[in-house]
């Protein structure tokens, strides 16, 4: 087994996902340059790390031996990066190289693509028709969903998952890229308030909607495809529910209410303490930003994957407890 990205946010995760169920004989690939991302890697049961030059090195040399699959987490996932030539060769270039690997020798490849392919869509359908991405990031994974869908019927297991917006512990270092839950987290314990968006493209303060999904969700759905190798496609992977930032918010306050014992409030309640403060909306996302997410998850459950999705009360309470115990 190989995992791409390993030292990342999902990789990480999906490190001590296989851990649980058994499995260490894991040959984990990163870029460690930004030397936090060890963290994700520190408590995991490896067999081996490469840094991801020399693992695509290796493979394209044949120095690696047999995988029975490879799990590829590994991406330049800055939404708001503009160099074009990094990102395709990072999340296109690299991924191309794996494809073709896994075809030859039979590998299965399951991968991260994202709800970014969509852009300003407002429905999120794994079809070309909703496909119209708002930046290079997008771009860059929808070009290589257009191949998977041409090859997949040449491969033993090729699925491809449009991650929407994934929050949960590991995510640390991905600074600005990190989710809204755990920026709203440090910035009520850092100022004694949390800020959101005010009112832009027809959605008022703090009511821009996406489909929130916790990282465990993610992990449950890749073992899941794991250990059901007949599945091949392109799957979103959210939890079916659009929820306001605003439920993200009033999760967090009452999340950290709760542990200094104190009774939870309504955002209204929130808002007027000045726990809850509404901020103008960037001019640098107008126009590229998504104001609404919510993924259509009916082809992953025809696969067969029946379990529920954390809500986002659930998952968010359950994080600030991770983010303030760690604290």
């Amino acid at each position: 087994m190989a995992v791409t990205g390993a030292a990342g946010f999902i990789g990480g995760n999906l490190l001590r996902g296989l851990n649980a169920i058994g499995i260490d004989d894991i040959v984990a690939t990163d870029d460690l340059t930004d030397g936090r991302k060890y963290r994700n890697l520190a408590n995991a049961r490896i067999a081996d790390y490469l840094d991801h030059r020399d693992f695509y090195a290796a493979l394209a040399a044949g120095r690696l031996g047999a995988f029975d699959a490879i799990l590829h987490e590994g991406a330049c996932s800055d939404t708001m990066e503009h160099d074009g030539r990094l990102m395709m060769d990072l999340n296109y270039r690299c991924s191309r190289q794996l494809l073709d690997y896994c075809e030859a020798t039979g590998t299965r490849l399951l991968y991260a693509s994202s709800a970014a392919v969509y852009g300003g869509e407002s429905h999120f359908v794994e079809q070309p028709q909703y496909e119209r991405p708002l930046n290079v990031y997008g771009y860059s994974k929808l070009l290589f969903d257009q191949v998977v869908r041409r090859r997949q019927h040449q491969m033993s297991q090729v699925a491809g998952f449009r991650y929407f917006n994934v929050y949960g512990p590991g995510e640390a270092h991905k600074d600005r890229m990190a989710s809204v839950a755990f920026h709203h987290i440090n910035q009520l314990r850092d100022s004694g308030r949390v800020r959101l968006f005010g009112e832009y493209g027809g959605y008022a303060a703090g009511e821009h909607r996406r489909d929130f999904v916790h990282v465990d969700d993610v992990v449950r759905v890749k073992l899941w495809f794991l250990e059901h190798p007949g599945q091949s496609g392109i799957f979103n992977l959210g939890t079916g529910r659009a929820q306001p930032f605003n439920d993200i918010a009033r999760a967090v306050v009452n999340g950290v209410r709760a542990r200094d014992q104190k009774p939870p409030l309504d955002l209204s309640a929130q808002v007027a303490q000045g726990l809850v403060e509404y901020v103008e909306f960037p001019e640098a996302l107008k126009g590229k930003y998504q104001s609404f997410t919510q993924a259509d998850i009916s082809r992953l459950r025809a696969a067969g994957y029946e379990a529920p999705f954390l809500s986002v009360e659930d998952g968010v309470a359950a994080y600030v407890d991770h983010v303030l115990g760690e604290g």
